[in-house]
């Protein structure tokens, strides 16, 4: 811990820089005085880039946009973790106090062939929209609001759905796995369907679906580390994999039972 708000930090960054996609990148070294420990991680970001401004230099670019630890698109690898030393958080609720003074902190986008850099921090996470168009719905005629007590779901289901529905498809299981797996991420979007009846009809097509998708992007395979849940800022857990690999040989096989 720094110690008491009052106190300030310097603090030593070595950040990614690459101008685009075709361009190669290096990391570049920053220093800042006068860190607050109440700062949130983007804060001091936002410091940086207001110094790197005011000298006429490009600013880092780096995704945001709640900031309230919901959307999931503050994403960085800090000192090699996604999102940073703090469990199941997202980079915008980090905050300086878990650094201490005079540290040096490395900050890097997500590494993933699926993931092509744009510019500095920020990466191209369309993959993930491509993975869920390919089978993250259902197909059924809703007409009417239905009445809460219509279909009955068992409470052990409905945690389990919720629990997975929790993902917010920043990446970060893909950045933590050294072999840039999506299986978290599109077992947990299988998940939140195939445990409720309006899901399972579809369950195994939809799993065959979005695997097929996720391998077309190049993304890897699982082997089984668990670094991703390990990272996952939403604690979701890799059991939703087994379940995945459930619906997908039933796809196999043609059964939906």
């Amino acid at each position: 811990m720094a110690g008491n708000s009052t106190q300030k930090m310097k603090i030593n960054l070595k950040v990614w820089r690459q101008k685009d996609n075709k361009t190669a990148g290096a990391m570049k070294d920053y220093s800042l005085d006068n860190v607050s420990p109440d700062m949130s991680f983007l804060e001091m970001m936002d410091t940086l880039n207001e110094t790197l401004v005011k000298k006429g230099e490009d600013a880092v670019a780096f995704d945001h946009d709640c900031r309230e630890g919901i959307c999931g698109m503050c994403s960085m690898m800090i000192n090699g973790e996604a999102h940073g030393p703090q469990k199941e958080v997202t980079t915008c609720q980090l905050h300086m106090r878990k650094f201490k003074d005079g540290d040096t902190i490395v900050v890097e986008p997500w590494r993933a062939k699926a993931f092509p850099v744009l510019k500095d921090l920020m990466v191209d996470r369309t993959a993930f929209d491509q993975i869920m168009a390919a089978g993250g719905f259902v197909n059924v005629n809703t007409g009417n609001a239905p009445d809460g007590n219509a279909i009955l779901i068992g409470q052990e289901n409905a945690e389990l759905a919720m629990d997975a529905a929790a993902c917010i498809g920043c990446g970060a299981c893909v950045a933590s796995c050294k072999n840039a797996s999506a299986m978290l991420f599109t077992a947990a979007k299988i998940s939140q369907l195939a445990l409720l009846p309006q899901g399972q009809v579809e369950s195994a097509e939809r799993a065959k679906a979005m695997i097929e998708k996720m391998d077309e992007l190049g993304f890897g395979n699982c082997t089984n580390e668990a670094e991703c849940e390990a990272q996952c800022p939403k604690g979701i857990k890799i059991e939703n994999i087994a379940r995945m690999n459930m619906e997908y040989t039933k796809s196999l096989f043609g059964s939906r039972k």
